[in-house]
C-alpha cells in the first residue's frame, strides 16, 4: 500500500504539545496584535487548525506585512525566494532575538 502524502505528513512531533500545554489557546495569544514590520516566530498550534501555516514554515522567523481580516501576512525567507504566508495569531510569537 502506497503511503499517504496528505498536509501533515511527518508532523508527529511538531504538532506534540507538552501535556500541561494541551488543550485551547490563551486568550492572551488569540488577542496578540503585530505590527507591520515587526518579527515573529511560526510556530504552529494544533489545537487550531484553522489558518495553520504549512509544516516547513515551523520554527522559521519572519516580517509581518500586514494585517489581513483576522489573520497576519508574513513573509518568510525560503533559499533565494522569499514567501508570503497568511495565518492567524495563534501560530505567531514574537521574536525577542538579536
Amino acid at each position: 500500500m502506497k503511503g499517504s502524502k496528505g498536509y501533515y505528513t511527518g508532523t508527529r512531533s511538531l504538532l506534540k504539545k507538552a501535556t500541561r500545554e494541551k488543550g485551547k489557546p490563551h486568550i492572551s495569544k488569540i488577542l496578540q496584535e503585530y505590527k507591520p514590520g515587526s518579527q515573529v516566530i511560526i510556530k504552529m498550534d494544533s489545537s487550531v487548525q484553522k489558518s495553520m501555516p504549512h509544516k516547513r514554515f515551523h520554527g522559521k522567523i519572519g516580517t509581518v506585512v500586514a494585517k489581513r481580516g483576522r489573520g497576519y501576512v508574513v513573509s518568510v525567507p525560503q533559499g533565494n525566494a522569499i514567501k508570503e504566508i497568511i495565518t492567524r495569531s495563534e501560530h505567531l510569537e514574537p521574536y525577542t532575538g538579536s
